[in-house]
């Protein structure tokens, strides 16, 4: 039946009030060396040898946000799927909350809020009514705080005054907000996230930044992939780059970005002859960009870089080195930029 001519009541039933359900035992307490993620040599390789992930070890600290970056195609959702046990590998192991994945599921998922590939929505029935769907699917989940649990996951991604609407007719970032809201009906040690901005507007992702550091401030673990670097550097406490299925690197975002030199920038109405100094002082890369000179910083000292310029006649008037982003870490990492469309 076409979605359209569908005639199912706006409000979807609740189940009958049942006692609440016995709690799910909740996982062994995970090491702290072995994070709340731990991967060692996970491997998939699809039907006609296609290798989409290739001897990943990983390692996600407890009550990190955790980044985990990579150009599109590069092995992200295939990794959160085997984490999940949405796929078996095809060899090595992964371990989620300290249980093995996927022989221990039942054990771990109650534990874990996911979004992974965009939310299955039915669009005939509004927001709200596909979260008490959702919620009444959860074996662990208590009928009698369901409809209080609904509306505050609703509120908290910002939903409240279209929780009424049905889903077919929400915007792509409105479905990414609900999926969210449904991963957060309850509370959750682990919140895996695949490209959650997706869709969103640039305020729309501020709000889900916002919202990130926040469950991490209540000791969620938040694992987050995107392809976006701007959104891991600004949210994340530590990161993992991935490139054709493999792991570049991984470790804190801060210490990512130290390992990677700036670029030195002097400001002059003498960029010809600046570039021209520069070079000459083993400055490398150097572009000029209309009154800026910009390269990759020598190893000798900047101020006899400085005294040089001066000593040619440059007039200086701005000279220093800008701190390296992670998207400068992962180009000299990698040696190449994101193809964001691919």
């Amino acid at each position: 039946m076409d979605e359209s001519s569908a005639t199912e009541p706006e409000r979807a039933p609740d189940p009958e009030p049942a006692p609440g359900p016995e709690p799910t035992p909740d996982p062994e307490p995970v090491d702290a060396r072995d994070g709340v993620i731990a991967t060692r040599a996970l491997t998939k390789r699809y039907r006609g040898g296609q290798l989409a992930v290739d001897g990943l070890d990983l390692t996600v600290p407890t009550g990190s946000v955790f980044g985990f970056l990579g150009p599109n195609g590069s092995g992200k959702t295939t990794t959160i799927r085997m984490l999940m046990g949405l796929i078996e590998p095809t060899s090595g192991a992964a371990r989620v909350l300290g249980h093995p994945m996927p022989r221990a599921a039942r054990a771990v998922l109650p534990h874990v809020g996911a979004l992974i590939e965009g939310p299955a929505l039915y669009g005939f029935l509004s927001g709200r009514d596909n979260l008490l769907r959702y919620d009444a699917a959860d074996p662990v989940a208590d009928p009698r705080t369901r409809r209080t649990r609904v509306a505050a996951a609703l509120d908290r991604v910002g939903l409240t005054a279209a929780a009424g609407k049905k889903a077919k007719a929400y915007s792509l970032g409105m479905k990414q907000r609900l999926g969210l809201a449904a991963a957060l009906l309850q509370p959750r040690r682990l919140l895996v996230l695949d490209e959650p901005t997706n869709g969103l507007d640039p305020q729309g992702m501020r709000e889900i930044r916002s919202l990130v550091r926040e469950l991490a401030s209540d000791g969620t673990t938040v694992f987050l992939s995107s392809h976006l670097l701007d959104e891991i550097e600004q949210v994340c406490t530590h990161v993992a780059v991935m490139a054709q299925g493999r792991l570049i690197t991984q470790g804190p975002v801060a210490e990512l970005a130290a390992g990677t030199r700036g670029r030195l920038v002097v400001t002059t109405p003498d960029p010809g002859e600046a570039a021209r100094v520069l070079k000459e002082q083993g400055v490398g890369d150097v572009v000029i960009a209309e009154d800026q000179v910009t390269g990759e910083p020598p190893e000798r000292d900047l101020a006899e870089v400085n005294a040089a310029l001066v000593a040619a006649g440059v007039r200086v008037r701005g000279f220093t080195v800008e701190r390296a982003s992670l998207e400068d870490a992962f180009v000299a990492l990698t040696g190449e930029g994101f193809d964001v469309a691919g």
